[in-house]
Parts: C-alpha cells; structure tokens; sequence
C-alpha cells in the first residue's frame, strides 16, 4: 500500500531530550505508534526513516505534522496547516 502524504499525527512539534552519541530514527510517514520515532509501520508505503544524530545532549523540536522544510526538524510549517 503506497501512500502519497503523510499522516499528520500531531500540528505542533515534539520535544525530546536527545542524549549525545546516539542515533535516533524519525518518523517520515506519520503511521508510527511511537512519533516522532519510527516502529516499523512505513514499510510498503514509500516512505523512510530520517536519521538524527545528537551531536550534544539537548532538548529536540521534531516535526509533528510531518511537512517540515527542515526535516527530521520543525521548522513552523504546521503553522500552516488549516
């Protein structure tokens, strides 16, 4: 099944705290039970998971709505959203 738009899960950002070294796997499709972060459900619907890297341990906005310019990051774009 292939679908062409995300899911938008959540108009608004989630904010994480990130621990330095680690890698994080971003929900691109808007399916997943465990947002922002992927758990499998993507699978066969043309869509990815977008890698993070914490450079730093830090408080991360990532995107909710699944839109952002700047992704795995919010960038405002569910600002736009009617």
């Amino acid at each position: 099944m292939s679908q062409s738009l995300p899911l938008v899960p959540q108009k608004g950002s989630y904010k994480v705290e990130v621990e330095a070294g680690k890698s994080y796997w971003w929900c691109a499709c808007g399916q997943s039970s465990t947002q922002p972060f992927c758990d499998g459900k993507h699978k066969g619907s043309g869509f990815a998971p977008i890698k993070f890297e914490a450079d730093e341990s830090r408080v991360v906005s990532f995107c909710g709505c699944k839109g952002s310019g700047k992704a795995p990051l919010c960038d405002g774009s569910h600002k736009n959203i009617p």
